[in-house]
């Protein structure tokens, strides 16, 4: 699994094109590859996946019976909005219009590792999620890390 450090602000042009930083693009597994850039299904952002990320997720959902309705449900929700990228010769990473809407992207974001992924946040929507006072990070920590068995 690929694992990808750090959270990078930048500018999107009028086109949409946003410079992918170097140290980032250092990180980037196969860049030849390309990636899939798709909505998140939790926030109002959009997720950057690497190719060979994306090939090991759908080898997960291809196993789901598409003649179940719940099924059939996800499958259509989380391949919405789904787009083949590539970044170009130029290190630029091109956000269609219909995405940049869905997340509400506006001339800054950010990119934020997220394990074996990148989310591509509208600046402002991304310091308000993180900046939430009532919401107690240490709870969270504690809930959904204390069952994980360290020492294997």
């Amino acid at each position: 699994m690929t694992s990808i450090i750090g959270t990078y602000d930048c500018k999107v042009d009028a086109k949409g094109r946003a410079l992918v930083p170097a140290s980032l693009k250092k990180q980037l597994p196969a860049m030849d590859q390309g990636f899939v850039l798709k909505r998140a299904i939790f926030e109002p952002c959009l997720e950057l996946w690497p190719m060979a990320e994306w090939n090991k997720m759908m080898e997960k959902i291809g196993k789901l019976n598409p003649f179940d309705k719940k099924n059939d449900l996800f499958i259509r929700r989380f391949m919405a909005g789904v787009k083949n990228i590539e970044i170009d010769d130029a290190g630029r990473l091109l956000i269609p219009k219909d995405l940049m809407e869905f997340a509400g992207i506006t001339k800054e974001i950010v990119f934020s590792s997220k394990v074996n992924i990148l989310e591509i946040w509208d600046k402002k929507a991304y310091e308000a999620t993180i900046e939430v006072d009532e919401f107690d990070f240490g709870a969270l920590a504690q809930d959904v890390m204390s069952n994980i068995k360290f020492d294997e």
